[in-house]
Parts: structure tokens; sequence; C-alpha cells
């Protein structure tokens, strides 16, 4: 027997376990907040959406973009949309108008589900519904559902069909649609769960944005096991301490940047005489960016929190490696576990690893995504010789693989990706510039930040904050520069292209990686 998997099996066998187990506290602070729900309320509300798109014409198939940061009507989206056959886009809220125009656009969204808070963004999308989330608009579709009305037509079908799109700034300034399956969802959730032992008594703190590689797939995982979701909507250090402290978190996932502000947030606790909730019981996973040794040190010393490194990218699902403490660890020194735990990882279940003559990370998985939407070119070089191409330099010792260079020209500054292309042609047409190169440095905050090198028209006249400035008028605020040098000149070959390596190297001197 094969039965077809499906995100939707996540939630149905928690309702049919847990029906009265605390199942989301959603953040009190978001405007039409769900509260705290058990899974029979979340299930009611799921079989409510559904009936409501299906009422509306939405089909199988049939485009919904999601703009939001994370909040309880995100968890609901998950399952009431991917669950009965539609596609759910959850895009990047943090994007500009423009780009939120082009994912909506590109995708063929017909409904838009946007943030109250983030509504201007949507205000020149075409689509056939938007829907403004603020509790008053919305609440006919995240209602329970009403008795007597007929729930959701059941959707049984290919567990290869896409069950969302999500867009990643690669190469190009134009962001590319990851169709991720039901397969690769699924698969990459009870695998997750599996090496991060996720069970019934776990708390979900949701530090991640639910945007990103739908919470990297905890989200699923947490649900299976009958587990609780506490939303965080924005990221301060002191509310998440507050939240661990007062809801139980036992488990959270987050870029460097998230847990920074822990840190940071921890170390005013202590100087006031107050301790830090969860030590002992508390584990973090990070991603984003491979942490220096020491934060992780002072992750296990400062927060007594259990530190988990995975590495992948949106088109893996994400999970492609896990870096766990493992039993042989335990007689090390804090200092050197922290040093073997800053590695990417071991291959996951079901991943093979390698790493080919280029030095670029190859992976065969069943996480590896159905291809790019309406994009065959690139996914015919994404998957050229039957393996996914991570465009990322590294290599393996002793069955761990170290990121040490990133192929692609992309810059992972706070867990998002940045197209240096992009923000170069956003500085390019400032009329003072002549030549720009924008590379990744090391942050101790973000991991990497993004830097502008411009060489000047000869009569052009600009500063630096005003290039800055200017950036913020043309892309989402993330990805515009921390830093503007101004150079005479830049590196280039005999055919005049772009030696980024020589312009990143003498910022990453003296450092093994050339990330961060």
């Amino acid at each position: 027997m094969k039965v077809p998997l499906n995100v939707a099996d996540f939630l149905r066998r928690a309702v049919e376990v847990y029906p009265d187990r605390l199942a989301l506290v959603d953040d009190p602070d978001a405007v039409g907040h769900l509260g705290r729900l058990t899974y029979r309320q979340l299930n009611s509300r799921v079989l409510n959406m559904a009936r409501m798109l299906e009422d509306m014409g939405v089909g199988v198939g049939d485009r919904v973009a999601l703009i939001s940061p994370n909040s309880g009507k995100f968890l609901v989206s998950y399952y009431a949309v991917s669950g009965y056959g539609r596609i759910l886009v959850p895009a990047n809220y943090r994007l500009s108008s423009e780009e939120i125009e082009y994912i909506v656009d590109h995708s063929g969204s017909q409904v838009v589900l946007v943030d109250k808070e983030f509504q201007h963004l949507v205000a020149g999308v075409n689509a056939k519904e938007v829907i403004v989330l603020d509790g008053i608009e919305d609440e006919a579709y995240f209602c329970e559902l009403p008795e007597g009305k007929k729930p959701p037509t059941p959707w049984e079908g290919d567990e290869d069909f896409t069950c969302s799109i999500n867009y990643t700034s690669g190469t190009t300034a134009r962001p590319k649609g990851v169709q991720m399956t039901h397969r690769n969802a699924w698969l990459n959730a009870a695998m997750f769960g599996w090496h991060t032992t996720v069970t019934d008594r776990d708390v979900l703190l949701h530090t991640l944005p639910m945007f990103h590689c739908n919470g990297w797939g905890m989200p699923y995982a947490v649900t299976a096991m009958g587990g609780t979701h506490v939303i965080q909507r924005k990221i301060v250090g002191e509310q998440i301490l507050e939240r661990v402290e007062q809801e139980g978190v036992t488990l959270a996932c987050g870029a460097p940047a998230v847990w920074a502000a822990t840190l940071d947030a921890a170390e005013k606790r202590r100087e006031n005489g107050f301790d830090v909730p969860g030590r002992d019981l508390m584990r973090i996973v990070m991603a984003g960016a491979p942490p220096p040794s020491k934060t992780i040190e002072r992750v296990e010393t400062e927060l007594g929190w259990e530190f988990i490194q995975i590495y992948g990218l949106t088109e893996t699902s994400p999970v492609l490696t896990v870096n766990r403490r493992r039993s042989e660890w335990d007689d090390l020194s804090i200092a050197d576990r922290s040093k073997l735990l800053s590695r990417a990882g071991t291959p996951a279940i079901g991943t093979e690893i390698t790493v080919d003559s280029q030095g670029e990370v190859l992976a065969k998985s069943n996480v590896v995504f159905g291809g790019y939407w309406n994009n065959p070119e690139a996914t015919a070089e994404a998957m050229s010789g039957g393996v996914f191409h991570t465009g990322d330099g590294g290599y393996m010792t002793d069955g761990y693989l170290t990121i040490s260079d990133r192929k692609k020209d992309v810059i992972i500054t706070g867990g998002e990706n940045v197209s240096s292309i992009e923000v170069e042609d956003a500085l390019f047409q400032h009329p003072a510039v002549a030549e720009v190169a924008v590379i990744g440095v090391p942050s101790e905050k973000w991991g990497e930040e993004v830097k502008a090198l411009v060489v000047l028209r000869p009569d052009g006249e600009v500063t630096d904050s005003e290039l800055i400035e200017f950036c913020r008028t043309k892309i989402a605020h993330y990805k515009c520069p921390k830093s503007v040098e101004f150079r005479t000149e830049l590196a280039r070959t005999a055919t005049g292209k772009l030696q980024k390596f020589k312009l990143r190297g003498p910022f990453w001197e003296g450092l093994e990686r050339r990330v961060n």
C-alpha cells in the first residue's frame, strides 16, 4: 500500500490524539490575534478557511499568497491552504511593494492575505481578492466552522504536487519561486523532528519567520506530535526570554541575529540579578550562517540551552545537514565542543552530500525541491547531472560538512538571502555612481552584512549615507548596504569581470572560512 503524503496528515493526527490539548498561543500584541486554541479549535478554523476558499472559487492548484509576520493565522493557513490542494505562497513582508507585486503576479496568486501593518505593500497587486488580516475583514475566514456548515472537500492528491511556492533571493535581481512538494515538506518535517527529538511535551516558540521555508518545517513536526505553538511576532530578546519563562518553551529555531539579541537580553537580566529561564530544558536550532564557536559557547554557558546547527537551502526544504552534540563529546571542554558544533554537520537521514572537484557542495535527497516555478532553465541548471547544486563551497572531514565559501553571488545577513547583483543594480541607478561591487563582510550581529565598494563618476558627488538612503528607496531595507566604501578602481579580470574574491579577501583575513 502507498498512501500519498500530505501535510494535512500532521494536523489530522494531532486533532485525533490530542483534541483538547493547547495547540496555539498567539502573540497578544497582534491585531486580530486568535488567542489560545486547542487542537480541536485550531482544526475547526482550518476547516472553515478551507471551505471559504472553496466557496470563493479557489480551486485545487490555485495559489494563495500570504504576507505577514508570524501569527496564528499563518499556522491555520499552512493546513487550510496546502492541506486541501491549494498552493500557499508565503512572501517575505520585509520586501518592497514592487517585489511583492512581482511575487503575486509571477505566482499567479488569486487571493492575497496581508497583515494590516503591511497593507501598503499590496496597493498595486493584481489579484482576484485581497483580504486584510485585521480581525474584522478576515473574521469570517478565521473563525470556527459554523454549526451546520458543510466542511471542505477532502483532497487526496499526488504527494509530488506542489505544497507551497517559497520565493528566494538568488543570484539574479528577480526572486525564484521554489516549488516545495508535499513529499518534500513531509519528509523534511519527519527527519527534522527525528534529529531534534521533537515529542508531545515540546513547546515551540516561533522565533523563525514562518514565511521562511515554512518555518523550516518545524511547525509541521511539532503539530504532528501534539506540541504547542507559541507565536513571536517581533524579535525582541527580552520578549523571547519572557515567553520561555511564561509558556514553558522548550524549542526554538532562528538565525544568528535572533540568538545574539537573546544573549544580550540575558546579560542584562543577570546584571539585574534575575535568572535566565529554560536552563537545561531549552534547545535552539540555528541556521542562516555558520556561527562563531564563541557564540555557541555563550549559548551553552550563559543561557544553559542546547545548541543545534543545521545547514540547507529553501530548495532543499531545507535541512541537508545536522550538527548536534554527540555522546563522544561529553568529556570535552565547552570550548572544544563548541568548535566541533560550529561545522555545518553530518548529512541528515536520507540525504547524500558530496563535494565536487571544484569544491561545490552537492546534494541528493527526497527533500530537494520540485523545481522553480515557471523557470525550467534555472531548474535544469540547479539539477545538472542529477544532483542539486547548492552554490556553496565546502569540504568533508570525518563525515562532517564545513561550509567554507559561497560560490553564488549571495550574501546571507540575519538569515536572509540578499542578491548582491540586485543591490548593485539599485546603486547603479544613482547618477553619481560609475562602478559598484557589493560584497558580504563579517558581522558579529548579522553573520554577514552588506558592504558596497563604489567608484564615482569624475563629476559625481554623494556621501555614503546618501547612497544608503537612495538604495532604501529602491529595494527592501534589509538588503541595503550597512556601509559604503569609495574606491578609485575595482579589481577586474582581463575581460573586465569583477574579481569579488579579491575584493572580499581583506575583510576575511585571518578567518578560516569565507562565510560567517
